[in-house]
């Protein structure tokens, strides 16, 4: 992660403009004209080594030639002038610079390639910022910068849009002009040479006039860098993507477009669900949710109350609503005897209100006043069409005389509303766009807006839950699997054969059936006969993957000589259906028996962009007929597992339906968790398939598995950074106990929250600069679940008991980082502080941060004391003599530029 030079880019004091030109319609013409004529108020420098002005202003001929450096160059000049250009503004001081100019690696050429590489080998000695090449360039429209060659000048606003595509970007901007929605930035990407999402999502994240972030992708580069960004920025304010590329074709047109691996559109879909960021699929429906996420709506769950002065576009709002997933809201009686005694006897008496069409101002104010006010509500959706004895614009005052003074209320659900038509319609809904209420031209978008709400919602919920306590994997456990790996490796093969999975997976202690091997049919039978009952004989090939495919299965055989004989049967059958391939026998399986069991498929795929992937769904032979599935990144915990199988059609038939009891979901949920934690332990798995696993009242077991192995530098790194666990370690204190030190987990919120409550209020003070009772469900959260690829955080943990944490927040730069610690009251004055400080200290070294810093209270004379033991240089802050600033000097790395942390 890197925002490096950034603030050159994006909040520059001067601009050149490399390729400016006189020449009509020409890409010089227009950048220079934006440039001059959008209110910059810094210089701007044409270069054209043929004019002597642009315009009316003076034009150079030659970067050597400009009277300074320019804080911001656009260049827009042949592709193979362009890696000279940059070393010659690099070497002049200039420290970003925007490439227009077209004709680098989205060629696919090698020619591309070589330019572009030679492109950043020019920029990196002077730690040069480049956005594109082959883009439409950058606007910033508070400071009047409009380096483009967009065809109009965006308004000021606190919309961000970054897009890899130049069309999208002046096509919004054309869109949003007309409907007077402002932007922060509009960035145009291209081919993200340097710049990239991750970047820009680190740098959005804290500009204070950004109030929510749009993205246009087609692909993305650096998935773990793209996801700590993203998960950083999605907890601040709402980020809301549209990724193109749904479609195969669309994809192959994605990758043509930007010269990038565009990857699964469904694991995509997974990134942006865990990141906490809400996925729309066109340009109208992204600018529908920022109607309603920009404007600060939050909800606290899925119920809608509609209000309507027409019954037909309150039942069109009702079916778009049960469509989406969401619900009605159940009016309460308090609430229903409000509305009985302010509407006409013929009212709708439920929900939707139907006002009916003489509905005047009042009537809507009264209505809406009660249905504020209902306890089991969570949205209001205020709907108009247009009558000849009643005034919309009317209603509208109405509603919003009401709605604006409940805004201030912590309980008052959000309100949407829909004024239909144009005309007086028009008029409304720009009265409810100057409040900052959400307003819709139809029924079906308000809904949709609605929805939108709920999903973000649902997406930051699942941030913010507490999940149980994972299982530790003993690292015997991992090497027995990794011993199998091993083996088949060794002999030269892709795939494990069904026993050697199924090693794999009882390390992992997911439940196999009983499995014995046989070289012949003759062993096949003894084997049955020691097994007892049904079995299942199966072929065992090397060569064969799909068994069922070539007659390779039989399920329900009883007796050893029904056994021998079937084994014969097979032989012949697999012979002729596989085309003779090699057989090196047979397994022979207990046939599982679960009562109500469901067949399920579990799964391992590594994606190219985001590495390892975990799938759940309905399974069994029609699996890639049913096509009932979900993928999540690795790693889950219980949370994310019951997540992943609630995304399934299949969910609703786990929980139990008519006479059938429910499947045992924890049981399922483990499972996904210890196959997420394989994923990530075992890089050489390439595809693992458990097909079926049975999943009923009883619990689990895997029936059948197929695991397909690579080299495991060959493995796309994971995109989320698993749980550190080589850091877990013992440590000896003062007074001879002994304490485990680890990295924090998502499942020590409860562990955090009993270290407070044990802490004194003073103890409590001094670490929050501010007196606590306790951390809030949300605040608690934000300490556990943290991103190990930009934070750190080590407790101390003493039988099942939190004692102390310290952690460090690293800048994107990953050069510095903030430090704090804590011990709880009763278990201090033992060492531990100076313990875990030791701890983040030689983390911090390891990670090559060059110094850790932080604030203390002048008074908290104790932790001043330890920090100079440990070498902090101590300074003042002059705005507040009461804190003082703590600085310790690590070490002095090669700075580098959008370095992969």
């Amino acid at each position: 992660m890197s925002i490096r030079n950034l603030d050159r880019m994006f909040r520059p004091g001067s601009v050149a403009v490399i390729g400016a030109s006189n020449r009509e319609r020409s890409v010089g013409r227009v950048l220079s004209r934006n440039l001059l004529s959008g209110g910059f108020e810094g210089p701007v420098l044409p270069v054209n080594p043929k004019a002597a002005a642009i315009g009316a202003t003076l034009a150079y001929p030659s970067v050597e030639a400009l009277p300074f450096a320019p804080d911001l160059a656009v260049i827009c000049t042949p592709p193979d002038t362009v890696p000279g250009i940059i070393d010659t503004l690099g070497r002049r001081g200039t420290k970003a610079a925007v490439v227009i100019t077209a004709g680098f690696a989205e060629t696919r050429s090698a020619d591309g390639r070589r330019l572009s590489q030679a492109m950043l080998d020019a920029a990196r000695p002077h730690l040069m910022r480049i956005v594109g090449p082959n883009c439409v360039g950058i606007l910033v429209p508070s400071i009047g910068l409009n380096a483009s060659f967009a065809h109009l000048h965006p308004t000021s606003g606190d919309i961000a849009f970054v897009t890899q595509s130049g069309a999208v970007a002046t096509s919004v901007l054309d869109w949003a002009t007309h409907r007077g929605i402002g932007f922060s930035h509009i960035v145009s990407l291209g081919n993200m040479a340097d710049v990239d999402f991750g970047d820009m999502l680190d740098f959005l994240l804290a500009d204070g006039k950004t109030r929510a972030i749009l993205l246009y992708v087609e692909s993305i580069t650096h998935a773990p860098k793209f996801m700590s960004a993203a998960r950083a920025a999605a907890r601040a304010k709402p980020v809301i993507v549209v990724k193109s590329g749904r479609t195969a074709d669309a994809a192959r047109a994605a990758a043509s477009h930007t010269g990038a691996l565009a990857g699964s559109d469904a694991v995509y879909d997974a990134a942006f669900r865990r990141a906490g960021m809400l996925r729309v699929f066109s340009m109208v429906e992204l600018f529908d949710a920022v109607e309603t996420l920009a404007y600060g709506s939050r909800i606290v769950g899925d119920r809608l109350a509609i209000i309507s002065n027409g019954g037909g576009i309150g039942v069109l709002a009702t079916e778009a609503l049960s469509d989406a997933g969401g619900r009605l809201a159940e009016l309460a009686p308090q609430t229903m005897a409000r509305l009985d005694a302010c509407l006409p006897a013929t009212w709708s008496h439920g929900n939707p209100v139907d006002l009916i069409g003489d509905a005047p101002g009042s009537r809507y104010a009264d209505a809406v006043a009660a249905v504020l006010e209902d306890p089991d509500t969570d949205a209001v959706l205020v709907l108009n069409c247009p009558t000849a004895i009643a005034d919309s614009r009317e209603a509208a005052r109405a509603t919003l005389e009401v709605v604006e003074p409940a805004r201030g209320k912590r309980q008052s659900p959000p309100v949407l509303t829909s004024w239909i038509g144009e005309g007086a319609a028009a008029e409304a809904r720009r009265m409810f766009a100057s409040a900052r209420i959400p307003s819709f031209e139809t029924p079906e978008q308000a809904v949709r807006g609605f929805m939108h709400l709920v999903r973000y919602r649902r997406h930051q919920t699942l941030l913010t839950e507490t999940p149980q306590p994972l299982h530790e994997w003993t690292a015997p456990a991992i090497e027995a699997a990794r011993g199998v790996i091993a083996a088949a490796a060794a002999d030269g093969r892709s795939m494990l054969t069904e026993p050697e999975a199924e090693q794999v997976l009882e390390a992992y202690g997911i439940p196999v059936v009983q499995t014995l091997t046989a070289a012949g049919p003759d062993e096949a039978g003894q084997a049955a006969d020691r097994i007892g009952g049904r079995v299942a004989l199966k072929i065992l090939s090397r060569a064969i993957s799909h068994k069922s495919d070539v007659g390779g299965v039989r399920l329900g055989l009883e007796g050893g000589e029904r056994v021998r004989e079937a084994a014969r049967e097979m032989l012949a059958t697999v012979a002729e259906r596989s085309g003779g391939a090699a057989v090196d026998g047979f397994t022979v399986q207990a046939m599982a028996s679960l009562p109500h069991a469901h067949e399920l498929i579990v799964g391992v795929h590594r994606d190219p962009v985001f590495g390892p992937t975990v799938l759940f769904g309905k399974g069994g032979v029609e699996v890639e007929v049913v096509r009932d599935s979900a993928i999540a990144l690795p790693p889950l915990n219980s949370v994310l597992a019951q997540d992943l199988i609630a995304q399934t059609r299949v969910h609703d038939l786990l929980r139990g339906y008519r006479d059938r009891p429910a499947a045992d979901l924890e049981a399922i949920q483990r499972v996904l968790e210890r196959v997420g934690q394989l994923a990530l332990d075992l890089p050489e798995v390439a595809e693992l398939d458990i097909n079926p696993l049975l999943a009923g009242p009883a619990g689990v077991i895997a029936v059948d598995a197929r695991i397909r192995i690579q080299p495991a530098d060959e493995a796309a790194r994971p995109a989320i950074r698993p749980y550190p666990g080589h850091l877990v370690h013992d440590a000896t204190l003062e007074d001879g106990s002994v304490v485990t030190v680890r990295p924090i987990r998502p499942e020590d919120e409860p562990g955090i929250a009993d270290m407070l409550a044990r802490s004194s209020p003073e103890d409590l003070r001094l670490r929050f600069f501010a007196p606590i009772r306790q951390l809030s469900h949300e605040s608690a959260a934000r300490l556990t679940q943290i991103d190990y690829g930009r934070e750190m955080a080590f407790v101390a943990v003493e039988d099942g008991d939190l004692l102390g944490v310290s952690r460090l927040a690293e800048d994107p730069e990953g050069e510095t980082a903030e430090f704090a610690v804590m011990v709880r009251t009763d278990r201090q004055k033992r060492g531990l502080g100076e313990r875990l400080m030791a701890d983040l200290i030689g983390y911090a070294r390891d990670r090559g941060i060059t110094v850790l810093h932080g604030t203390v209270m002048t008074e908290n004379r104790r932790m001043l004391a330890l920090c100079e033991k440990l070498g902090f240089v101590r300074s003042s802050l002059p705005d507040d003599p009461g804190i003082a600033q703590l600085t310790l000097p690590l070490a002095t790395p090669e700075p580098s530029v959008n370095q992969e942390r």
